[in-house]
C-alpha cells in the first residue's frame, strides 16, 4: 500500500475558553477558509480538491508501477471505501485519469491502465525515392512494415472538388476556377486505427490517370504515379500542430479519452519546386511520432 502525501497546514487558534462551543469559532473558520481548508467526511481537508488528491495517488500508483499496464483499478465502491471519500469523488478521479490518457473504460469489464504505446516513427526518409524503388511499397506502408508491423489503407472516397482555401494557397491554384481530386485513406497497423490522410491533387496533374479514379494505385503507390506524371518528389513541407480531435475523430480513430491528435499539413514538391500535392493527414498522439532531421540553414 503507498503512503499517502502529507499535507501540512499551520496549526489554527484555539477558541476562547470563555465561550465554549461545539462549533467552530469564527477565527478559526476565517482562518481555515484562507489556508483553503476543506472538510469531507469529517476531518480537516485541504485546498486541493479530494478528487485531484484521489488522481494524484492512483497516478503515482500507476507511474511506480504498482498499478502496471492492463491492471484494473478497484471499483469506485473500493476506491470510496478505502480513501474514505464520496463515490461521486472516486467517480472524477478516475474520469481525470481517464482525461489524462493513463486509464481507459471497458463497458461491462471496468477501468484499466493503459500500457506504453509503441510510437511511429514518420521522418522525412518515409518520402524516399530509393525507398520507394526498393520496397514497392507506399510511404506509409514502408516504413510500418520497417518496423514489424502490418499496414492496411482503405481508401474510403475519391471525389473532384473545388480546392480548400489553405489548400489552394499550397498548390498555387485559384480556388474559383481550378479543381482539384480528393482522396481520404484511413490508416491502420496491425488493424488498429492510427491515422486518417486526405490527398488534394490538381485536376492538370490527376486528369485521366488513376489518381483521379482508383483505389489502386498499383506498385509505388502514390510517388510512384506522380513521378509518371513529370513530378518527382525532392522535398517536403509539413506543418504540424496538435488538437484534441473532433467527434467524428474519436469514433473513426477509437481514439481513448483525453488523447490528442497531430495535425500534420504536407506538402509534396517536385524537382522544379512546384507543389504537385497536398496531403492533411490527423494521427493519434498515442501512437504517432514525427521524427525529422534536416540540415540548419546558415542565412
Amino acid at each position: 500500500m503507498r503512503v499517502p502525501f502529507a499535507y501540512w497546514l499551520e496549526p489554527l487558534p484555539s477558541p476562547r475558553p470563555s465561550r465554549p462551543s461545539r462549533q467552530r469559532p469564527r477565527q478559526q473558520v476565517a482562518q481555515a477558509s484562507i489556508l483553503g481548508v476543506m472538510s469531507e467526511d469529517g476531518p480537516v481537508a485541504r485546498a486541493v480538491p479530494a478528487s485531484r488528491r484521489l488522481a494524484e495517488e492512483l497516478r503515482g500508483a500507476i507511474a511506480a508501477g504498482e498499478l502496471g499496464p492492463g491492471a484494473r483499478l478497484p471499483s469506485e465502491r473500493v476506491l470510496a471505501e478505502t480513501h474514505r471519500v464520496a463515490r461521486n469523488t472516486a467517480r472524477e478521479a478516475v474520469r481525470l485519469l481517464s482525461d489524462e490518457g493513463l486509464v481507459t473504460a471497458v463497458h461491462g469489464k471496468g477501468v484499466f491502465v493503459r500500457g506504453p504505446q509503441r510510437l511511429l516513427r514518420f521522418g522525412s526518409s518515409r518520402y524516399s525515392n530509393r525507398l520507394r524503388e526498393r520496397t514497392g511499397l507506399s510511404p506509409y506502408r514502408a516504413e510500418v512494415a520497417e518496423q514489424g508491423r502490418v499496414a492496411r489503407v482503405d481508401c474510403t472516397s475519391i471525389t473532384r472538388i473545388e480546392p480548400p482555401e489553405r489548400v489552394a494557397v499550397r498548390l498555387a491554384l485559384d480556388p474559383d476556377t481550378d479543381t482539384v481530386v480528393r482522396r481520404e485513406n484511413w490508416y491502420y497497423a496491425d488493424d488498429e486505427p492510427v491515422q486518417v490522410g486526405v490527398t488534394y491533387i490538381p485536376w492538370a496533374v490527376a486528369e485521366g490517370s488513376v489518381l483521379a479514379s482508383s483505389a489502386n494505385l498499383g506498385k509505388g503507390s502514390l510517388y510512384a504515379r506522380f513521378e509518371e506524371r513529370g513530378h518527382r518528389i525532392a522535398r517536403i513541407r509539413e506543418e504540424v500542430s496538435a488538437r484534441m480531435p473532433t467527434p467524428d475523430e474519436v469514433r473513426g480513430l477509437a481514439i481513448p479519452d483525453g488523447v490528442p491528435v497531430l495535425d500534420v499539413l504536407h506538402t509534396g514538391i517536385d524537382q522544379n519546386d512546384l507543389p504537385f500535392e497536398v496531403t492533411q493527414f490527423v494521427m493519434r498522439a498515442d501512437l504517432n511520432g514525427l521524427d525529422y532531421r534536416m540540415p540548419v540553414a546558415d542565412e
